[in-house]
């Protein structure tokens, strides 16, 4: 079943997938102008006759013999922003674009869950370098806009790639690391395939904004069939480097194995 992003909000199974994919990373994160009884004292105000007693401040009373009440702080407005790998292996497998599919899909819901309680969005994109970065933002147009900048990764070919277009994801996210200086949650969509990049190097990356207070959740996205399972049939098969264009005739069944076990 094919529907745009746009029309993501009607949709109450990804509205349960996104709540399914963010809760527990939410709670704790940040305090709002929102009021209730849930988590942290804010600050006194004077009681108001008929209201319950059960937040009386009895110390206060006994210190000033008018009655108090304490106000808390309830958790809500978090940041997050949605960062998403646009370089051409994402747009692997050309048909459905699975890749990426699923990222802007994923990104769209997060977007509407997140804006819908009250909390703040924005988007990255990026190849090899920083492409877009939102601001983020709480509104329902805000959220909007970012529908139709997921909509048009879609509508992009980068299936042919170009030489010199690996991606250097420790490097942007390093950047991001220094662009985005309040605390927030950063949920990044990627393939993570740079023969460039070392595993230390994107670790280095990944604790940079770890070290400036920000939560990170990592969505490693790959075609199980093809890149997890290795199942190419048992016919020769050319492969072509997405990032790169180099070309490369392998016997799948020779390789798989060891394939696999990488």
């Amino acid at each position: 079943m094919l529907f745009k992003l746009s029309d993501l909000k009607q949709s109450a199974s990804l509205d349960l997938l996104a709540r399914q994919l963010v809760e527990g990373f939410i709670t704790g994160l940040h305090k709002s102008p929102y009021h209730g009884f849930s988590v942290e004292f804010s600050e006194h105000r004077l009681y108001n006759e008929g209201e319950s007693t059960r937040h009386i401040d009895w110390k206060v009373y006994s210190r000033t013999d008018k009655l108090f009440t304490k106000r808390y702080a309830e958790e809500t407005n978090l940041r997050c922003l949605l960062i998403v790998d646009k370089s051409p292996s994402m747009y692997y497998p050309a048909q459905g674009k699975g890749k990426i599919t699923f990222s802007a899909y994923a990104s769209a819901a997060l977007a509407y869950l997140i804006q819908h309680q009250r909390d703040a969005v924005g988007l990255c994109t990026f190849s090899n370098e920083i492409e877009s970065l939102s601001q983020i933002r709480s509104t329902a147009s805000h959220v909007e806009k970012l529908y139709i900048d997921l909509e048009k990764l879609l509508k992009e070919d980068r299936t042919k790639g170009s030489p010199n277009s690996s991606t250097k994801l420790s490097e942007v996210l390093h950047e991001i690391a220094e662009k985005i200086h309040k605390r927030s949650l950063v949920i990044i969509f990627s393939d993570f395939f740079d023969a460039d990049e070392t595993t230390q190097e994107l670790f280095k990356a990944l604790q940079h904004l770890r070290h400036k207070k920000h939560e990170v959740i990592v969505f490693h996205v790959t075609d199980k069939a093809t890149e997890y399972d290795f199942d190419f049939g048992s016919k020769p098969v050319e492969f072509i480097d997405l990032e790169s264009g180099n070309r490369i005739k392998v016997n799948t069944e020779d390789v798989k194995e060891a394939y696999i076990k990488t």
